[in-house]
């Protein structure tokens, strides 16, 4: 993500994943820094990391995202931002990774 950054490309962070971060720091599951590092690089206009919204479009999306394939809601979010901006995805999650290109 650094070298996309770099390179002048940017990051999209779902908004949903943001939320998932909120829950997983209350939860003692993430350090509360994970959060504050992720909000500062995106209050800062020239880190390259941007928030991808849950629009309209985001929505029809996850219609193409089997529930049999990806049960979690949030999760069917993510692939659905992803497939939306026909962007690949930085994840660890074998079930949102069945859903396109992965990067990680």
């Amino acid at each position: 993500m650094d070298d996309a950054a770099k390179a002048g490309d940017p990051v999209y962070v779902s908004s949903i994943s943001l939320v998932e971060v909120v829950y997983l720091v209350e939860k003692g599951k993430l350090p509360l820094v994970v959060l504050d590092r992720l909000i500062t690089a995106l209050s800062e206009p020239n880190s390259g990391f941007l928030i991808a919204p849950i629009d309209l479009p985001v929505v029809l999306a996850i219609r193409q995202i089997s529930r049999d394939m990806v049960p979690d809601m949030p999760d069917r979010i993510i692939a659905a931002t992803a497939l939306h901006l026909g962007l690949p995805l930085v994840t660890r999650d074998s079930e949102i990774a069945k859903t396109g290109k992965t990067i990680w």
